[in-house]
């Protein structure tokens, strides 16, 4: 669904977006039944926009109060409603943190060489293509890793498109992680010093101590939508959060996705 809203606005009004905050998803009926439709604030990240001349014949910039007059089907003031809120809130400016578990390796059982070395399986590289397509969503101009393979291959296709900048950290493999926890924690502490959009990509076992980091920055409600049973997320699912910049630190908003794998 990300993948289709970013999409969408390129090709209608053309403009690169990078996704911020959830809105509320509105639903109706359609004459196959029930339509729900997904909002999410954005930045444009290039010129103005230019509509396509099908689905969009042009653009207008207004008020929210005039926009709210605008709209002709009543449900869609639902996430113009929150957009302004969030606003109102200091919510609206932020920058995604994405947690990316590494895609399918090949199985323990049938690889006698450095546990560091086992590679994705077939499946598991076909999955990391579709990690790179998430992505982008978000378009995070960080990469952080562990520096086992697995895990490397996974962001393999963002980083060779996207060109982020990438680095590998000892800390989160998953015997550093087991032995030193807590510098795997500072790790991921880390990640919230430069705010800036990025990605870090780690084994399942990991995950928990990954979620404890995340659970502190933000309200107990939505800490309580994290993973908290094994395996914790789908090979290649993400978990995306925004932080606020207002309030340094502050999670304001959690959302899960599985990539579409064809």
């Amino acid at each position: 669904i990300p993948e289709c809203a970013v999409r969408e606005v390129k090709e209608e009004i053309g403009l690169d977006i990078r996704l911020g905050i959830a809105l509320p998803e509105t639903r109706y009926p359609v004459s196959s039944g029930i339509k729900a439709v997904h909002y999410w604030a954005a930045n444009g990240t290039n010129a103005k926009p230019r509509p396509d001349g099908k689905e969009v014949d042009g653009v207008r910039w207004c008020p929210p109060e005039e926009a709210a007059a605008l709209l002709t089907n009543p449900t869609d003031r639902l996430p113009l409603e929150a957009l302004v809120t969030a606003h109102q809130d200091g919510d609206l400016d932020t920058w995604p943190l994405i947690i990316v578990p590494h895609a399918k390796a090949k199985p323990r059982s049938s690889w006698a060489r450095a546990e560091g070395d086992r590679p994705l399986a077939a499946t598991g590289q076909r999955q990391a293509k579709a990690v790179s397509r998430l992505l982008q969503a978000w378009h995070p101009d960080r990469v952080v890793s562990s520096p086992w393979l697995r895990c490397v291959q996974t962001m393999g296709p963002y980083v060779n498109t996207r060109k982020p900048k990438f680095k590998t950290v000892d800390a989160l493999t998953e015997h550093n992680a087991k032995r030193k926890p807590g510098k795997a924690r500072l790790a991921v502490d880390n990640l919230f010093e430069k705010a800036r959009p990025v990605a870090l990509c780690t084994h399942r076992p990991v995950l928990p101590l990954v979620f404890g980091v995340l659970a502190e920055q933000m309200e107990d409600w939505m800490a309580a939508l994290l993973p908290d049973k094994d395996p914790y997320l789908a090979p290649g699912e993400v978990v995306v959060c925004q932080v606020s910049r207002r309030n340094p630190r502050r999670i304001i908003s959690l959302e899960r996705y599985r990539p579409f794998d064809d």
